[in-house]
């Protein structure tokens, strides 16, 4: 693929080197991961310490802990102190998920450092959007420093999230690929609810919402630890949803979420039973695997990697509840959801949770063509484009 490099200018550059006005003499808390960094890839809280000084009075971690360490869902962190700066390092992802009332008296300004990979069920824009919430409550401020959108900000796909289907893997009505940066969703979320909120939004130089991340010339740091590269977060928006299922996504492996499988998986039979007008851009390669951890951990499973090799025709979302679809038809005797919990949610099917209906799962069973499902979702989603396309920050 032919890819035109610029050199992007993560929002935490830009603060720190024209810090504004409305920033100065705040006490400051800071939202952030270890994939918060400058195109140097020195890391924001030293940034904004050098800047802030003593004004820097704490740190907020979202899920998989401040360094990427955890590795699965549900699998809480701790409250801790940064070594090096000796301020406290506050987790929102433990018995809370939201910053607590004691916790926002500390500071005046909370900057929201985030790496997001464009999809809606990744967790780190719903810590922002509790985050803001509770800023809003208290009468705080917020600033997004805002950060590339991995997969682009042009192609948006898939159904919204229903009312009733409100997780951590989703709390507000946007796309399953959105198509938005972090700080586009911030200022979404803020119209969306009517916050009484003092936001801003420190915008980038030079992205384009065309621009995948290895067009940007930043640096790929793992924003989770089975988010290893690029690829990955192409796929993503789709192959989630294996998280629901007996199939491995590909956790304990190398490629999680590119390779996907089951013990009980004929390649070859499963290739004769898919629909590949909807799998565009893309070629599925047989691969056999065997998981070092989390599903079928230790058994071999047959199944493919997904080589994306034309990212305009290729829909990550269409494309897996293609390959779904087929299974599900395939290995009717084999194939299973996973019940509850998943995220916190201990009733719901996490198939459900997942894509923010319940009528997917149902489509998928009655063996519907996707080219149905994704007539089931289209009005609702040409009303997100419409309120979407208020937001933007970015151009073409």
């Amino acid at each position: 693929m032919n890819l035109t490099s610029a050199r992007v200018e993560p929002g935490v550059e830009i603060f720190c080197k024209h810090p504004p006005k409305w920033a100065k003499g705040r006490r400051i808390g800071l939202l952030c991961h270890q994939a918060s960094v400058a195109s140097n890839l020195h890391h924001s809280r030293h940034l904004i310490h050098d800047m802030a000084g003593k004004n820097l009075k704490c740190l907020f971690s979202p899920q998989h802990g401040f360094y990427a360490q955890r590795q699965d869902n549900m699998i809480e962190s701790p409250d801790s102190v940064d070594p090096e700066l000796s301020v406290p390092i506050f987790s929102l992802y433990s018995h809370r998920r939201s910053p607590s009332p004691d916790q926002i008296e500390m500071i005046d300004l909370l900057l929201i450092d985030l790496q997001d990979v464009g999809c809606r069920v990744y967790t780190y824009i719903w810590t922002m959007y509790l985050a803001m919430e509770a800023c809003a409550k208290a009468g705080k401020s917020v600033a997004v420093l805002d950060r590339p959108n991995p997969v682009g900000g042009q192609q948006v796909e898939g159904n919204l999230l229903e009312e009733q289907f409100r997780s951590f893997v989703g709390l507000a009505p946007i796309a399953m690929r959105h198509g938005m940066t972090i700080g586009e969703l911030a200022l979404y979320f803020k119209r969306l609810n009517n916050w009484d909120l003092d936001l801003h939004v420190v915008a980038m130089k030079g992205w384009r919402r065309g621009f995948y991340y290895d067009q940007t010339g930043l640096p790929w740091v793992i924003p989770s630890p089975n988010m290893p590269c690029l690829e990955t977060a192409i796929v993503y928006p789709g192959q989630v949803m294996l998280e629901a299922t007996n199939i491995s996504e590909g956790r304990g492996t190398t490629r999680p979420f590119e390779i996907f499988g089951a013990p009980w998986i004929e390649a070859s039979r499963l290739r004769n039973r898919l629909d590949y007008r909807v799998l565009k851009g893309m070629t599925l390669r047989e691969q056999v695997f065997e998981p070092t951890f989390n599903k079928w951990q230790g058994m071999v499973c047959n199944g493919f990697q997904i080589h994306v090799m034309d990212r305009r025709l290729y829909r990550p979302y269409t494309a897996s509840l293609e390959l779904l679809r087929a299974i599900i038809s395939t290995y009717s005797e084999h194939f299973a959801w996973k019940g509850p919990p998943y995220e916190y949610e201990f009733e719901k099917m996490p198939i459900d949770v997942i894509t923010g209906s319940p009528h997917l799962q149902s489509m998928l069973e009655n063996g519907c063509e996707v080219q149905e499902i994704e007539k089931s979702w289209r009005t609702g989603l040409e009303e997100f484009m419409a309120h979407r396309a208020e937001v933007l920050i970015y151009g073409e």
